[in-house]
């Protein structure tokens, strides 16, 4: 019957990679220089009646998706700075769905959040690129899914950037846009 592609994970679930080499951070590390490029172009040209279009059945709209996407990394951009400055630091999680049904989230036009995704990126990419060896060995611990290094953090928010890009275009091809 041929591949089914689950619209909740169009590129597949996280898995961590086998290695923490420098040569596979810093394809991590670009992949996070992209995103801003890749998600305005995922977006561009959208009316609104096509931002309010969720990605799949029971899933965000595009708008609510680009807004996640700012606020998912600015709370990881302040994470990875606190991993740094801190030693193992405990994070505040927060419950990414309903900051996801605020009114921000939902009515907002997503202009402001690509700006802040391309200023917040430029900005976290120049820290990554400053981080040593032994700085990647840092982290913090997440009240609910326990100690996380930056390695391991740094492939997570790379592939957030492309599971949430791939479920625009993926819903663009899906519809015709």
């Amino acid at each position: 019957m041929g591949n089914v592609v689950d619209l909740r994970y169009p590129i597949g679930r996280f898995s961590p990679p086998a290695s923490t080499l420098p040569g596979i951070r810093a394809a991590h590390i670009q992949a996070l220089r992209e995103l801003p490029v890749h998600l305005q172009s995922a977006v561009a040209g959208l009316n609104d009646a096509q931002l309010d279009t969720p990605y799949r059945e029971g899933g965000w709209t595009v708008r609510q998706v680009v807004h996640h996407v700012a606020d998912s990394h600015a709370n990881s951009y302040v994470r990875f700075k606190l991993a740094i400055t801190e030693d193992w630091p405990t994070i505040k999680p927060y419950d990414e769905a309903a900051w996801a049904n605020l009114a921000d989230s939902r009515r907002m036009p997503i202009d402001s959040s690509l700006a802040l995704i391309a200023a917040l990126h430029t900005r976290w990419v120049a820290v990554l690129d400053s981080l040593s060896e032994k700085d990647f060995l840092r982290g913090y611990v997440h009240p609910e899914s326990g100690r996380q290094d930056l390695a391991t953090a740094l492939a997570i928010y790379a592939w957030h950037s492309r599971h949430h890009t791939a479920h625009i275009t993926g819903l663009r091809v899906r519809q015709g846009w």
